[in-house]
């Protein structure tokens, strides 16, 4: 009689765990309020990469777009989502961070495969960058410094399938909470004239480094013209600020049902 007293415990362990994990009992936030998707690297991650969470792999980047498709949601880039003014039944916008030359060979290729169009958040001086450091000091292992990251040429076909579109995401990746106001105007406006002078296309949108941001960020945003800016603050926005915009993390840890609860939600779980 105790082996079956422990394994019902193990079951209802098991049980409270995993409903804590995924919050799959939790009722979907309405469709009508868009999903920010943020997506970093497409490629599939080492078991010893510092940042595995930042890679999701191809074949799951597909599962995922192919899910979306197949379930009635409607691919934006962030220019059109500010058009809708942040309203829409069941949009979705793929947003990528920093530009990472996977995002050209493997992102690419899978939204010409399901006509999803998505917003480009590029760094201008990326190449041969470790800004991790710049959040934190000890994240020093070159890790993010050796990620291929894309050439203006594929960004200019990338630009050119019509499926993507550039935002901003300052010059250098830096830290603006240890920025000044004058190398932050540096930093945010001149990434969006660099970027609109190199590949002739207006930027609109702009995302945080690192998600870090304040008032006096939000406002040099505002007076540099973009018309919206994303953060790492995760979530679905239901009385959205444009220059606060919240997004729905995906990871390269998570497996697909972590997707699918966070397409409902905005987030994975409680754990």
């Amino acid at each position: 009689m105790n082996w079956l007293v422990a394994s019902l415990l193990l079951l209802l362990s098991f049980f409270v765990w995993f409903s804590l994990r995924y919050v799959w009992w939790k009722r979907p936030i309405g469709y009508q309020y868009p999903r920010i998707l943020m997506y970093h690297m497409i490629s599939k991650g080492q078991p010893n990469h510092q940042y595995k969470g930042l890679h999701v792999a191809p074949i799951m980047f597909e599962r995922q777009l192919k899910l979306l498709r197949e379930t009635g949601w409607e691919f934006v880039t962030m220019s059109q989502l500010a058009e809708r003014n942040w309203r829409g039944n069941k949009l979705v916008a793929l947003t990528f961070d920093d530009g990472f030359a996977d995002n050209y060979h493997h992102a690419l290729p899978v939204m010409k495969k399901y006509q999803a169009c998505g917003t480009l958040y590029l760094v201008t001086d990326r190449h041969n960058r470790d800004w991790s450091v710049s959040k934190k000091a000890h994240h020093d292992s070159g890790e993010l410094a050796s990620e291929d990251k894309l050439t203006d040429a594929q960004v200019r076909e990338m630009i050119h399938s019509g499926l993507f579109e550039i935002g901003g995401h300052t010059v250098t990746h830096c830290n603006l909470a240890n920025t000044g106001l004058m190398a932050k105007q540096q930093e945010i406006v001149g990434c969006k004239e660099q970027l609109e002078n190199d590949f002739s296309i207006q930027v609109s949108s702009f995302a945080y480094p690192f998600g870090i941001y304040g008032v006096e960020d939000t406002n040099v945003v505002k007076e540099a013209g973009y018309i919206s800016a994303t953060t790492t603050d995760e979530g679905i926005d239901i009385t959205p600020d444009p220059w606060r915009l919240k997004r729905i993390k995906i990871s390269g840890k998570d497996n697909f049902l972590a997707f699918k609860v966070r397409i409902k939600t905005g987030f994975r779980g409680y754990i």
